[in-house]
């Protein structure tokens, strides 16, 4: 058998949107980074003002070719962060979906307890917000392209603290099987990548959360917790062409914890 000559993970000339980089400790920036490492072009977002002194570092470090705001709760930003994708490179290859909201009140309390208003925005900015990137994106990959998002093993089963998500979570998987199913005649795969705890700025938000990464470390097969450049290393492989048989999946990569009862 003759080896291919090209890396298996090639993304040299492909264009890729990333959605949700927080801070250079962020999954998201993981995931640029490996984008990066193999080659793609990319843009990312920022929520608003006082978020952009965050990611500018990360992006200019990556080379990132172009910035924009993203607040999915504005009407209107995202749709117009796609016009720009348009006029910018006239057409899109992937996208990481990243992004994910509870009001607090509502995600240290019950599920039992949580308000429907609560409920409501944590669904639209951790879920649907996905739906509608798919729509939008979905003309821009004429040749075929990726969607990802990122979710967590709270969503199959009981994590303690981590409560609203969990559902959330769960809708956010049967979304991107839903969405594999309908787009992939087009040539576009979806994927939920699942990590393990990484101690990032969203996680922050969850209660006790020190202890569920201390745990995970202690507890998983191989005895490590994961980081960053873990999902960036299997996010710039299903971004790439060596995966264009794989699509629907919920794939963890968080040191065989999910294994574990």
């Amino acid at each position: 058998m003759t080896l291919p000559l090209s890396p298996v993970v090639d993304l040299r000339g492909k264009r890729g949107l990333v959605v949700g980089i927080a801070n250079a400790h962020s999954i998201a920036a993981g995931c640029a980074a490996a984008y990066a490492q193999a080659g793609a072009r990319l843009a990312a977002t920022y929520l608003n003002d006082k978020a952009r002194d965050w990611v500018t570092p990360v992006t200019e470090s990556l080379g990132i070719e172009w910035t924009a705001p993203l607040d999915v709760r504005e009407p209107g930003q995202l749709e117009e962060l796609f016009e720009t994708v348009e006029q910018r490179w006239g057409g899109l290859d992937f996208l990481l979906h990243a992004i994910a909201y509870a009001p607090r009140e509502d995600l240290q309390g019950r599920v039992t307890d949580c308000s429907a208003q609560g409920f409501a925005m944590a669904m639209d900015v951790s879920c649907h917000s996905f739906i509608r990137m798919a729509k939008l994106a979905e003309p821009l990959m004429s040749e075929g392209g990726c969607l990802a998002c990122v979710t967590f093993y709270g969503s199959e089963r009981v994590v303690e603290h981590y409560n609203l998500m969990g559902p959330v979570k769960a809708a956010l998987e049967s979304t991107a099987r839903y969405l594999a199913a309908e787009l992939g005649p087009k040539g576009i795969r979806v994927h939920a990548i699942s990590p393990g705890p990484i101690a990032t700025r969203a996680a922050s938000g969850l209660e006790r959360f020190d202890e569920l990464l201390e745990r995970a470390a202690a507890q998983s097969p191989v005895r490590e917790a994961v980081d960053i450049a873990d999902v960036g290393a299997l996010a710039a492989f299903l971004a790439s062409p060596a995966a264009r048989r794989i699509t629907g999946t919920v794939i963890p990569v968080d040191a065989g914890e999910h294994i574990l009862g």
